[in-house]
């Protein structure tokens, strides 16, 4: 191991391995420091929109992805208890492979199998990359260093940049003392990875609401299907303790979606694990000598299952950075800072759109739920966006991202 690289990543996930990545490949010295000896499932980060999809293949990962066991969704139907006919519903499914052109809908692929594909293409492009490591300390600056354990031995070493990729409980953010913006929690997420479930269509994903749960199928070939529920944070035990995963599956047993028993009877291969849906953000994801990228940079609440698509994005713009300039002041990523925080914005007003629409519960929440999709499918303008979700959040005017057409959705003015 060298005494100085261009660059130190702190976190070897997706954020980290993709930046190493890009940035071997571009010639420069790259050191990874990874926590983990064996990639976590961390229930989330499995799914990539038609838009993060042309990022990945700008940064040259697609293959790489594909290679390793990614599969694409190519249509979507939403179901619930606001839907008349579920039947009539899936076969009128959207095509997911005509939002951008060259993408063939959503991809999907393990988050554990992602990481592990782009460590190794790190590594095959000249990065080094550590695992195990503990006892992060950064010091960003005129001269960034960064002090860390590996196998029982202290180390120090310099950088022209310290790039913190270490997810949203990292250190780097903390101690570069960037601060972070959070929102209140709206309603808590829990995912399950299944297999066996055959009887569900491999190229269709779904969600919707049911009685007091916000449901999302997400397929991922050969028979896996990664199951999200939504429900109220006031019920943070139901998914608490022993039985968590035969609860969780219980709750597809779902009459408004067709075949869900394929879904509720298939067999649980990760655990059950439960995190708060909210947003936080970041006004400058940068000091000097280091910057920000992924969730360390600030996350959306993952019901519009942003996360992947987003931290592909800032790995492109980042990358990009560093290899047209030949210093790396802070300047550099004032662009990137302001891109990100206009995506960000756009994507908190859309997650918390469907947030309201489809992680309420009750009566009053239903009859809100039939309204709007009613009017939608007159006015296509209301759910505008949710087109951004899919097609990219610059996609969509910015009238669409406003109070105003807030209170146009939801009749407040």
């Amino acid at each position: 191991m060298e005494s100085r690289y261009d660059l130190v990543i702190v976190g070897g996930g997706i954020a980290g391995g993709a930046l190493a990545t890009a940035m071997a490949r571009a010639g420069r010295s790259v050191l990874v420091l990874e926590k983990t000896t064996e990639y976590p499932d961390r229930v989330r980060g499995e799914w990539i929109a038609p838009w993060g999809v042309i990022e990945v293949k700008r940064l040259g990962l697609y293959e790489t992805l594909m290679e390793a066991g990614g599969h694409h969704v190519g249509r979507h139907v939403t179901l619930g208890d606001d839907v008349e006919d579920p039947e009539a519903a899936i076969a009128a499914a959207s095509d997911l492979t005509a939002i951008l052109p060259g993408v063939p809908g959503p991809l999907c692929i393990r988050h554990p199998v992602a990481c592990e594909t782009l460590a190794a293409s790190a590594t095959a492009a000249g990065a080094t990359v550590l695992r195990g490591v503990s006892g992060v300390e950064v010091s960003p600056g005129p001269a960034p260093e960064v002090a860390f354990e590996c196998e029982g031995k202290g180390y120090r070493v310099a950088c022209r940049l310290i790039v913190g990729a270490d997810g949203r409980a990292g250190v780097t953010r903390a101690q570069a003392g960037i601060e972070l913006h959070r929102d209140e929690p709206h309603h808590l997420f829990s995912g399950l990875l299944v297999e066996g479930a055959h009887g569900w269509p491999d190229d269709l994903q779904t969600k919707g609401t049911e009685g007091e749960f916000n449901f999302l199928v997400f397929p991922q070939g050969e028979g896996r299907v990664r199951l999200y529920l939504g429900y109220g944070y006031d019920r943070k035990d139901f998914l608490a303790g022993a039985g968590a995963e035969e609860r969780f599956l219980e709750a597809f047993n779902l009459r408004t979606v067709p075949k869900s028993e394929a879904l509720a009877n298939a067999r649980p291969i990760s655990r059950c694990y439960s995190y708060p849906n909210e947003d936080t953000w970041t006004d400058e994801p940068f000091v000097e000598g280091l910057v920000l990228a992924g969730d360390a940079a600030g996350h959306n609440d993952p019901i519009t299952g942003q996360g992947l698509a987003i931290t592909f994005r800032d790995v492109r713009i980042v990358a990009e950075a560093l290899q047209e300039h030949a210093d790396w002041t802070p300047e550099v990523f004032r662009p990137y800072a302001e891109e990100r925080a206009e995506r960000m914005r756009r994507l908190r007003f859309a997650a918390k759109l469907l947030a309201t629409l489809d992680s309420e519960f009750g009566p009053e929440a239903l009859e809100r739920r039939i309204r709007i999709r009613k009017r939608a499918t007159e006015d296509p303008t209301l759910m505008f966006p949710l087109a951004g979700v899919m097609a990219g959040p610059e996609n969509v005017p910015a009238e669409f991202y406003t109070d105003a057409y807030w209170a146009r959705v939801f009749g407040e003015g």
